[in-house]
C-alpha cells in the first residue's frame, strides 16, 4: 500500500540531496512549483506521465519512489509487485468514481428531458416547446460527458465536441424557435468563442503546466480583445452599440484580474526560489 506522506518526504529528501529548490525541480519537469509542494506534503502523487523523468532527475528508481525509500536488491522484486498492484488499484478506483458520476449525471439529464416532454404533452397534447430544452440538454450532455468520465484527459475531447456540434445545435435551435438570428448571430459568435477557447486551452497546455497564475492572467488579458470583437460583430449584425458603460466596466475588471494574477505570480515565484 502506497503511503503518500512517506513518498512526499522521500521526494523532498532526494530533491534536497540534489541541491534543487521546488521551483527548480518544477521547471525541469515543466510543471508548477505548487505541484511539487503538494507531493512533498503528501497531498497528491506525481502523475505517471512524469514519474520516469522525476526519478531520473532525483537519481532513484520508480520502485523506490513509490515505496518512499531506498530499496536493496533483495526486496526489490517484492516491492515492485506491491507498488504495481497499488497503482492499478488507484487507477481502477479513479475510473470507477468517474463512471459512477457519469452515470448519475446522465440519468439526471435524462430525467430532465422526460419531465419536459411529459409536461409538454400533458399541457399541449403534443411536442412543442419541450423540444427546445430537450435538445439543449442533449447538447450539454455531449459536451460535458467526456470531461466527466475522462477527467483532465477529457477536457480536449469536450472542447472538440463543442467545436463540432455547436453549429448543428444552433441550426436546430433556430428551426425550433423559428428565429433566424439564433443561427446567424449565434454561429458567428460561436466561431469566435471556439477560437478563443482553443487559444486558452493551448495557453494552459504550455504555460499552465509551470505557471498557472501567468496562464490565468494571460486568459483575462486575451478576453479583452474577445469582448471587443464580439461587440463589433453584434453591432454590425443587430445594431447594438459597440460599447456601453457595462462593456467598459467589464474590460476594466478583466484588466484588474489580469494585473492581480501577474503580480501574484511574480510574488509566488520569488518565494519559491
Amino acid at each position: 500500500m502506497m503511503n503518500q506522506t512517506e513518498i512526499g518526504k522521500f521526494i523532498a529528501k532526494c530533491r534536497k540531496e540534489k541541491k534543487l529548490t521546488q521551483a527548480q525541480l518544477a521547471e525541469k519537469l515543466n510543471i508548477t512549483d505548487r505541484a511539487v509542494s503538494k507531493w512533498e506534503t503528501g497531498k497528491s502523487m506525481p502523475d505517471s506521465s512524469i514519474m520516469l523523468e522525476l526519478c531520473e532527475i532525483l537519481g532513484i528508481t520508480v520502485n523506490e519512489l513509490l515505496s518512499g525509500e531506498k530499496i536493496d536488491m533483495e526486496s526489490f522484486e517484492k516491492k515492485a509487485d506491491e507498488n504495481l498492484i497499488a497503482l492499478k488499484r488507484k487507477d481502477e478506483n479513479n475510473m470507477t468514481k468517474n463512471v459512477v458520476i457519469s452515470i448519475l449525471f446522465s440519468v439526471t439529464l435524462l430525467i430532465g428531458i422526460m419531465v419536459c416532454l411529459i409536461c409538454n404533452i400533458a399541457i399541449s397534447g403534443n411536442l412543442t416547446w419541450s423540444l427546445i430544452p430537450a435538445s439543449s440538454i442533449v447538447f450539454a450532455w455531449v459536451i460535458s460527458f467526456p470531461g466527466i468520465i475522462l477527467g483532465k484527459r477529457g477536457v480536449v475531447v469536450s472542447l472538440l465536441s463543442l467545436s463540432v456540434f455547436i453549429i448543428p445545435y444552433l441550426f436546430l435551435l433556430s428551426n425550433l424557435t423559428k428565429v433566424k438570428e439564433v443561427f446567424s448571430v449565434g454561429a458567428a459568435v460561436a466561431v469566435v468563442s471556439i477560437v478563443f477557447l482553443w487559444m486558452i486551452a493551448a495557453i494552459f497546455n504550455h504555460i499552465g503546466k509551470t505557471r498557472k497564475l501567468i496562464a490565468l492572467g494571460t486568459t483575462f488579458l486575451l478576453a479583452i480583445p474577445f469582448v471587443i470583437i464580439v461587440n463589433v460583430m453584434l453591432s454590425k449584425m443587430i445594431g447594438e452599440p459597440v460599447f456601453d458603460i457595462w462593456d467598459m466596466l467589464s474590460v476594466f475588471i478583466l484588466l484588474i484580474f489580469a494585473f492581480v494574477f501577474f503580480i501574484f505570480s511574480g510574488i509566488t515565484h520569488k518565494k519559491c526560489v
